[in-house]
């Protein structure tokens, strides 16, 4: 068993934007619900009318990270084969593409970095149908796109993104409920800013010890989880300067796995649903190599288990962990000497070609 050391949290935590902004995404997500709830419905009558061949998602970093809960949220739901686009295919290449009857699902939080404007504005132009996700409705990408799905995020100041991330993950649900005509999962989501304001008011701060010193790490997940593990590893990296990893739980036996010996620290999400026997198993190998296993949503002996609110609908599950993740990584941001809401060489718009 992993020997739990709590540490000293500095008094300003609670004083970061990175904190104050994600502590919000409960009300932000509750004022999306109630707001787009006819944009929604308009969208997918036309969905319905017209289905797409193939959904294309077109993103960077943690919008990305949402792009890849969607393609398993719209595979698993509405069976339509969902890819992630390149955007340097049309910024730098200039390459032409046969996009007739394909969903362009942008997302973004300010909807300016050239290379999505490019490529969604090529997507248009070859025949796709482009929805973007933004929680800037002013910028150049809403101007472009058919329709727009604003995030309510509100302004997010701080460059690590929260809120806009986890709204841009329940507008993703929204869609994909009332697309597949799924009332249980809709129920479920209007009751997610219930959850998301429980988990927040956890803390994980006994693994702030495994963490503090640490320089590599790897973040396991899988299936609905795996988009969640990435922007957790994201954000290890930019807010605390540590290294990490995302992997599914069936891609880290294929290599990655060589590299962990005693003491190598691993963060493990367990959704609990058809994905969880191979988590188990990735666990069991971690926690058999001696490695520093933190656990969330599922309770090993050898591992630190860390406590957090559970959604009744496993789609859910990685949404109110990754609020819990925000508080947790912010601390221990301030805990190895960082600054959460300036990360070094960093922008709150990064704009890429």
């Amino acid at each position: 068993m992993i020997k739990k050391e709590i540490p000293m949290i500095r008094d300003n935590e609670k004083q970061t934007l990175m904190y104050q902004e994600a502590q919000e995404a409960h009300s932000k997500v509750q004022l999306q619900l109630i707001s787009n709830k006819q944009q929604i419905e308009t969208l997918v009558e036309r969905l319905h009318r017209k289905p797409p061949s193939l959904v294309m998602t077109c993103a960077r970093g943690s919008s990305d990270h949402a792009a890849t809960y969607a393609k398993y949220l719209i595979e698993t739901h509405i069976g339509t084969p969902t890819l992630s686009a390149a955007p340097s295919i049309n910024s730098v290449f200039a390459a032409r593409q046969n996009l007739n009857d394909v969903l362009f699902l942008a997302i973004s939080q300010s909807g300016q970095s050239p290379d999505i404007l490019s490529a969604a504005q090529a997507a248009k132009d070859r025949g796709a149908f482009v929805v973007s996700l933004i929680n800037d409705i002013t910028s150049p990408l809403a101007e472009l796109s058919d329709v727009v799905i604003p995030l309510h995020a509100g302004p997010e100041k701080s460059v690590a993104a929260t809120k806009s991330f986890i709204c841009s993950l329940s507008a993703i649900v929204h869609l994909v409920a009332a697309w597949a005509q799924n009332q249980s999962l809709m129920k479920e989501l209007n009751n997610l800013p219930d959850a998301l304001e429980k988990t927040f008011t956890l803390n994980w701060y006994t693994g702030i010890g495994v963490l503090k010193d640490a320089r590599n790490l790897f973040v396991i997940s899988r299936g609905f989880g795996l988009g969640i593990a990435q922007e957790a590893a994201l954000k290890f990296k930019e807010t605390c300067g540590l290294h990490a990893e995302a992997f599914s739980a069936a891609e880290v036996k294929h290599g990655p796995m060589t590299i962990v010996k005693k003491g190598f620290p691993v963060l493990i999400f367990s959704v609990q649903d058809q994905t969880q026997s191979s988590i188990d198993d990735a666990a069991t190998a971690f926690i058999e190599r001696s490695a520093q296993v933190l656990s969330v949503g599922q309770s090993y002996d050898g591992a630190q288990n860390l406590d957090t609110a559970f959604s009744a609908a496993a789609e859910l599950r990685p949404i109110v962990f990754i609020q819990s993740f925000y508080k947790f990584v912010n601390a221990l941001s301030l805990t190895r000497g960082y600054n959460p809401d300036c990360p070094p060489y960093l922008n709150k718009v990064t704009e890429t070609l």
